[in-house]
């Protein structure tokens, strides 16, 4: 790529790029991607007619756009595609299938904007800080890039210096962001059950995390802690001396990428081995430490040649609060009993579901996905198809997934695509399996006890209801003397008997229109007005081919019942 098309491809990266300019790029995209939002619901705009086919087809073609047009508009809108693909649970599954391919492909910067930070932030020459500096970046991002040097120890390391101006154009674009998530929360379609702005804050706080160095460098030490008494784990040391918000120097450890087969295997290492050690160091991350690393992709991982995994960028991490774990084993509890009542309420106390006036819907769409997925053993699941599932069912309902939950269902997919790729027999749930009934163990002593505990629990609830319904049949008598509660009832046949009225009233208004206009045309064309009255007639074109449209809606709702 020569310097003149990096300059045209990426107007942000130029020194005089305006905020102004900026400004109409970002609102571009916006308004071109509305657009057609709105044209996807729009039956008319379908050559041939309307499809669920046509849909999906026409989705795979927009988000192929959307993925290339957040690059081309730089570090902010890349991170942000990358977080929404996490997000099935907002987006349909054809945009969040091209987000996940998502990659910083971005242009490096020059090596003297690498040395004027270092020196900026250190107050000292590059010479005096490192005995060696290569000037030709191993790894360039949309947040920073990445060189190889050796300290003057003699100890070899890898720099991450961060993008210059980045935390400029954050504040540019977050800001215009924030604009466009209100827009998002107040359309009556899209911001219907959608927290928007919640989900603007969250975005916001990973990214100026993703931006300090000093807590990606935090976060390397606590996860080698974590993972101290383990010798198949690997995590570079952080070098503080040599680390500041914009600058990270981490030991270096070179590993083999953990997809390269062949490399692997001309180590001679054993590729089953490595996919159960790639899940088993992430259920130990998520389950005993509470710490996970949130973005495992096989960029992230690779294998020393004695076969133990070496972890790399911890710029976005995960934690698992104490009180969740217990509200998940209740959430574990429904499911093992395909209680679709327990697990609707346990997702509520999560904040994984708003609750709604109907949750009716919700509720069957959550029994129907129990009683498909205890089909199999446990073991014999795939956690690519119940992430799958779920995001199928979360999509146009209620359920609103925190981060979190994303985070680790977008790990867990892409640690299950890994370990395929490694050993086609790989199994996660397989892997999981122990930890699952450790967890269970732990919590509530044994799994006998647990099994006497949930009896006991169920037990004092039904005779806890049983003794209180008295009081709330009275309760209920009360607020109906009051008026308090209001019943809405519906009938199928009568909603169908008003739309046909409605319909009847809109095709009798139109035939009045065309009545209205052919009687104009008539008069303008004996009165020697040919044009007009052509005018006129091309004019009732339009109400016609709409009356006839609706006739045929008509006649189709006629025969449904």
């Amino acid at each position: 790529m020569t310097p003149l098309e990096t300059a045209q491809k990426y107007r942000w990266n130029q020194e005089n790029y305006s905020i102004t300019r900026r400004r109409l790029d970002i609102w571009r995209f916006v308004l071109t991607l509305l657009s057609q939002f709105w044209l996807n619901g729009k039956k008319w705009s379908y050559r041939g007619g309307y499809t669920e086919e046509k849909l999906a087809v026409r989705r795979e073609k927009q988000a192929l756009w959307i993925r290339q047009n957040l690059l081309n508009l730089g570090p902010t809108f890349i991170k942000a595609g990358q977080l929404f693909s996490t997000r099935a649970d907002l987006f349909p599954v054809e945009y969040v299938n091209e987000l996940s391919k998502l990659q910083d492909e971005v242009p490096a910067f020059t090596y003297e904007q690498v040395t004027a930070i270092i020196e900026k932030d250190f107050a000292k020459p590059l010479s005096k800080l490192y005995r060696s500096f290569d000037p030709i970046p191993i790894a360039a991002a949309s947040l920073g890039q990445v060189h190889k040097a050796k300290l003057h120890s003699g100890e070899e390391v890898v720099v991450k210096i961060q993008r210059p101006g980045l935390k400029q154009l954050f504040t540019i674009d977050l800001a215009i962001l924030k604009k466009i998530a209100y827009y998002f929360q107040n359309h009556p379609r899209w911001g219907k059950g959608r927290d928007w702005l919640g989900i603007y804050e969250e975005c916001c706080r990973i990214l100026w995390l993703e931006t300090d160095y000093l807590n990606e460098g935090q976060n390397a030490d606590t996860f080698r802690r974590n993972f101290r008494g383990e010798n198949w784990v690997k995590v570079p040391r952080v070098y503080w001396r040599y680390t500041s918000p914009r600058v990270l120097t981490l030991e270096y450890l070179p590993g083999i990428k953990i997809s390269h087969y062949e490399g692997l295997e001309a180590a001679g290492l054993d590729r089953k081995l490595l996919a159960k050690l790639g899940a088993k160091a992430y259920l130990c991350q998520l389950l005993n430490d509470g710490f996970f690393h949130a973005d495992p992709h096989p960029g992230n991982i690779a294998v020393d040649t004695d076969g133990a995994l070496i972890f790399y960028d911890f710029g976005m991490m995960g934690r698992i609060e104490t009180n969740v774990r217990e509200k998940l084993m209740d959430t574990l509890f429904g499911v093992a009993q395909k209680d679709g009542d327990r697990v609707v309420t346990s997702l509520v106390a999560l904040g994984a579901l708003s609750p709604t006036d109907d949750m009716g819907p919700v509720r069957r769409s959550v029994q129907f996905m129990l009683d498909n997925f205890m089909d199999k053993p446990f073991e014999e699941q795939s956690v690519a198809q119940i992430s799958d599932d779920l995001y199928e069912i979360a999509y146009d309902q209620p359920f609103r997934f925190p981060a979190t939950f994303t985070f680790v269902m977008r790990a867990f997919s892409t640690l299950e695509g890994v370990g395929k790729g490694l050993d086609p027999d790989f199994s996660f749930m397989e892997v999981a399996q122990p930890f699952a009934m450790n967890l269970i163990a732990d919590m509530d002593g044994n799994t006998a006890n647990s099994i006497i505990d949930e009896i006991t629990r169920q037990a004092t609830q039904v005779s806890n209801t049983a003794l209180g319904l008295p009081r709330r049949i009275e309760d209920t008598i009360e607020k109906l003397d009051r008026g308090d509660i209001r019943l809405r009832v519906r009938s199928v046949e009568s909603d169908r008997l008003l739309r046909r009225l409605s319909m009847m009233q809109m095709a009798t208004n139109y035939a009045l229109f065309i009545s209205a206009l052919g009687v104009c045309a008539t008069i303008l064309f004996v009165n020697a007005y040919v044009q007009v009255a052509i005018a006129a007639i091309i004019i009732g074109l339009a109400p016609a081919w709409a009356l006839i449209r609706l006739l045929r809606r008509i006649n189709r709702l006629d025969r449904m019942f």
